[in-house]
């Protein structure tokens, strides 16, 4: 059994995921790659203490790309999966407030 701390990894902090936390009441996290739609809620409901409404899950597919020092240097990005969750009406996460 994974514990809450396992499945949330990090918070992902773009324009368009600022806009979507102060608009549309949504907060977006990569998350563990086995975890569900029902574990990603109960781990944010617990962790910060708000009422999640409905949780959106995106696999990201790994990418390639090459460096610009090599002709034939090759890298590629692991894949990882997201989590857009929506929050009730006045529930906020302390991670994104504040970040601009």
């Amino acid at each position: 059994m994974t514990t809450v701390y396992e499945i949330l990894r990090r918070p992902i902090i773009t324009e368009k995921t600022s806009f979507q936390s102060s608009k549309l009441n949504q907060y977006v996290f990569e998350v563990d790659r086995k975890a569900t739609k029902a574990q990603i809620k109960e781990a944010v409901e617990t962790l910060f203490d708000v009422t999640v409404l409905r949780v959106n899950v995106i696999n990201v597919p790994a990418k390639r790309s090459r460096r610009p020092r090599g002709r034939r240097l090759l890298v590629r990005r692991a894949g990882y999966k997201k989590a857009i969750v929506t929050l009730a009406a006045g529930g906020t996460i302390d991670v994104f407030e504040g970040v601009r």
